[in-house]
């Protein structure tokens, strides 16, 4: 099977397109968990918090939470993703891992030692874009650069006057939060719209390991997908059959080429329940129960379509959870996390 995507490197992202100097375009390595994640020609796998069955309840019992992220570390699994959900709506059916998710993370980075940590995703409506900055500055900052930043406008209506937030306009204060976002990177920043004004008088501390987080931005999140391609470090998508999740990812390289001379990556979650070989695959909500066979098979053709990672969400799993890290990262692993784009540090501890 050949990709039709153009390679996202080791070290940042480089594609065949070249420039007017004939240099080819490429992104600079974000940070650590970016770069270790986000892989030359090749897929990584990662994993949803909370990593627990949880099939007849919205709320998981989030038994042995740290230790079965330890182990997924130990595994060599690329990312941990932990999602923001501030209220439990039961129409939405699912309350995350209850914990806030930053501080969720800060344990999980004293906790863990190489694992990316990414949210997926920080609703930015619903916070003060300061609070999402230092937050995740400092998650990054204190696991030397492994924070991935996935936000999004959010899609729960009963959350939004809760928080006297309006769902109407949550397209608008997405962009503006993001923009709010991107300025605290910088010294004494300069910014003005809906959620304050700083004029170069007051500096938001600490700054990121590697200068600025990577934001990868969920779905639409109510942008069109120029703005997107454009501001965007990476996107997240939704789960879709290859050939048509190909067809996603070609017309989003094609706008991230038209838009700037980075090639970005594209990534998707996964609902499995890790059956026997033997047993015939059938679906579920986003996803399907099937042997590592059809899944190894499944994941290659994802990546052959370009998608750079798959976040696997193992919420229906029905045999052990750590029987299935084990067998996840013994079978179907060593198939994506080897050779060209093996996973292992390039940053030594």
């Amino acid at each position: 099977m050949t990709s039709i995507a153009p390679p996202i490197s080791r070290a940042g992202c480089t594609s065949d397109r070249e420039t007017r100097s004939g240099e080819k375009p490429q992104v600079s390595d974000l940070n650590r968990g970016f770069r270790n994640t986000f892989r030359s020609g090749r897929l990584s796998i990662g994993l949803v918090a909370p990593i627990e069955a949880y099939p007849n309840s919205s709320v998981p019992a989030l038994e042995r939470h740290v230790e079965r992220a330890q182990l997924a570390d130990r595994l060599g699994f690329a990312a941990i993703w932990v999602r923001d959900v501030p209220f439990n709506v039961p129409s939405f059916g699912d309350a995350g891992q209850i914990f806030d998710p930053f501080t969720y993370l800060g344990l999980l980075v004293g906790k863990t030692q190489r694992i990316a940590l990414g949210t997926a995703s920080i609703i930015l409506p619903l916070r003060h874009p300061a609070h999402v900055a230092k937050a995740a500055a400092t998650v990054d900052a204190l696991s030397g650069g492994r924070l991935l930043l996935g936000v999004a406008s959010g899609d729960r209506p009963e959350e939004y006057p809760a928080m006297a937030a309006d769902f109407e306009q949550r397209g608008a204060l997405f962009r503006q939060a993001f923009e709010y976002i991107r300025h605290m990177a910088e010294s004494f920043p300069t910014v003005a719209n809906t959620f304050g004004s700083l004029k170069g008088g007051a500096d938001l501390l600490p700054k990121p390991a590697a200068g600025r987080v990577p934001l990868l931005v969920t779905g639409s999140s109510r942008q069109d997908t120029g703005w997107t391609a454009v501001h965007a470090d990476g996107w997240m998508t939704y789960p879709r059959d290859p050939a048509a999740q190909a067809n996603i990812v070609r017309v989003w390289r094609e706008q991230v080429a038209n838009a700037s001379l980075m090639v970005k990556p594209v990534m998707q979650p996964l609902y499995v329940d890790l059956a026997d070989d033997e047993e015939r695959p059938t679906p579920i909500h986003l996803g399907f129960r099937a042997g590592i066979s059809f899944l190894r098979d499944h994941i290659a053709q994802l990546q052959d379509a370009g998608v750079n990672h798959v976040a696997l969400n193992l919420r229906c799993n029905r045999a052990s959870i750590e029987e299935t890290l084990h067998r996840l990262a013994e079978e179907l692993l060593p198939g994506f996390h080897t050779g060209e784009g093996k996973y292992k540090d390039s940053v030594s501890d």
